[in-house]
Parts: structure tokens; C-alpha cells; sequence
């Protein structure tokens, strides 16, 4: 089985902490030269120190806020003109939590535009050097909530679900080009935006932190959370050549709770 990312680049956004953070270390590991992206240049800085240089690669960073889809073009355009992109990783920190009914509009918007309009932007920055390469990989880490809503994620259910089906339309047309498309869905995971929502779910329950964790945990077949690593391999094998033929999924890494096929 060839897991070898030697000689290939990744675009890795997110990539400071949690999910993104183990998937740019994963993908090092493996041999890929990693383009680190994310708001917080001193952070950047931290994590590409973290990131192997085994097989002798030249990582680096450019700094880009998701709310600003202008600043993510130029940046993303100018990274793209100075080297081939093989891998797109798309990882945005998700909406604010909160039934959907009490949402304001903006919220939908924003959460829109930092998302899909983002994914988009850099999807037609790195597309054009991935066909000249015959071999791309476009991977979103979204949320089970594309299979199941989660209660209390209302802003989230929705922007998934529509970048789901993006996703799904633009493995459709890219995949005649050696280019695959798919999304990841991570379960419960040890991560910042992990406790906020144990924080909003111990409110809602009455119940101490530590009580609604074990309950999240009870709900899990696995009867824990996962580590971003765990979610980061599954990210890694779809950016290789073994997962050449896997294309337009939606790939739950979530212990086994999403209860639909």
C-alpha cells in the first residue's frame, strides 16, 4: 500500500491546533511538504517547528483570516502561483452553538462565507496545478451533523450540510482529472471547541462538566472522545495514492455514534 506523500504539497488550514494541527503533523510524518494556514502567525511559527523534516522538506506558512475571503484569496492565489498544490485540506473552526430558531441571519452568512465561500476560493486557487499534476486530493473536515444534526448546533447543521453537497457536486466534476473529493466527519473530539460544547451541554442538562462529559461518552460505542490524531489518520489516507479511488464520501470518524448508514 503506497503511503508515501514524498515530493507532494499540502495546503493545510487550521492548522495551529486540534484537528488541523495533527493532520499537518500526520501528513509531514508521510513525506508531504506542508503549507501551514491560519490566523495567528506566532502560532504558525510554534507548529511548524513541531512538523518533520525527515525526507528533507521546506515547510512553511502564510497567514489568512476566514473571515476576510478577499485576504484568502490573494494569499491562497499568490501560494498557489509559487508551487503545485497535491492536497487542500479545509478546516475551519465551527459557528457558535445554539438552536437554529434564535440564530440571527447574520449568523447563517457569516458562518457561510468563512466556510463554503473560503472552500471555495481555495479550491479554484490549488485545482488548476493539481490537473496539470493528474493527481489531486480536496479534503473537508466537516461534522457528522451532515448525517445526523446535532442538537444545539443549528448554524453548524446547516453551513455542513451545504458544504456537504459541494463537496459531493465538485467530486462530480473534478474526479475525470486523478483529482478526489472527500469530507471527514469527525465525532467527539478532544479539542477546544469540544469543551465548549460540553460547557453548553452540562447548562442545558443541569449537570456538572464532568457529569455531561460521561454522559457524550456513554452515547459513544468506543465510550470515549477521540484524539485529533485519530481523525488525522483517517485524513491522511485520503490524501495518498492508496485512496486514489475513493471519491465523493462522507466519512464518519466518530467511535461508531452516527446511528445511519
Amino acid at each position: 500500500m503506497n503511503l508515501d506523500l514524498t515530493d507532494k504539497n499540502a495546503m493545510v488550514c487550521g492548522s495551529t491546533a486540534g484537528i488541523g494541527k495533527a493532520t499537518a503533523i500526520q501528513l509531514a510524518k508521510l513525506g508531504a511538504t506542508v503549507t501551514l494556514v491560519a490566523r495567528d502567525e506566532e502560532k504558525l511559527k510554534e507548529t511548524l517547528i513541531e512538523l518533520s523534516h525527515d525526507k528533507g522538506q521546506k515547510h512553511n506558512y502564510f497567514v489568512a483570516d476566514f473571515t476576510k475571503p478577499d485576504e484568502v484569496k490573494k494569499k491562497s492565489e499568490l501560494a498557489a502561483s509559487n508551487k503545485t498544490f497535491h492536497i487542500l485540506v479545509n478546516n475551519t473552526g465551527g459557528p457558535k452553538g445554539g438552536p437554529i430558531f434564535s440564530a440571527e441571519t447574520d449568523e447563517f452568512e457569516k458562518a457561510f462565507s468563512m466556510h463554503l465561500i473560503c472552500n471555495q476560493i481555495l479550491v479554484q486557487a490549488v485545482v488548476p496545478g493539481m490537473k496539470e499534476a493528474d493527481f489531486g486530493r480536496i479534503i473537508n473536515i466537516i461534522s457528522t451533523s451532515v448525517k445526523q444534526p446535532i442538537d444545539g448546533l443549528g448554524v453548524s447543521n446547516t453551513i455542513r450540510g451545504a458544504v456537504a453537497s459541494w463537496s459531493k457536486t465538485l467530486a462530480n466534476e473534478l474526479g475525470q482529472f486523478g483529482i478526489t473529493v472527500n469530507n471527514v466527519l469527525p465525532g467527539f473530539t478532544a479539542t477546544d471547541r469540544l469543551e465548549d460544547i460540553v460547557g453548553n451541554a452540562a447548562k442545558k442538562m443541569n449537570k456538572t462538566e464532568k457529569e455531561a462529559s460521561d454522559f457524550m461518552k456513554s452515547i459513544v460505542p468506543a465510550r470515549r472522545f477521540a484524539q485529533p490524531g485519530e481523525i488525522a489518520n483517517a485524513v491522511a489516507f485520503l490524501a495518498t495514492e492508496a485512496a486514489s479511488y475513493i471519491n465523493g464520501i462522507n466519512l464518519p470518524v466518530d467511535g461508531g455514534r452516527t446511528k445511519s448508514l
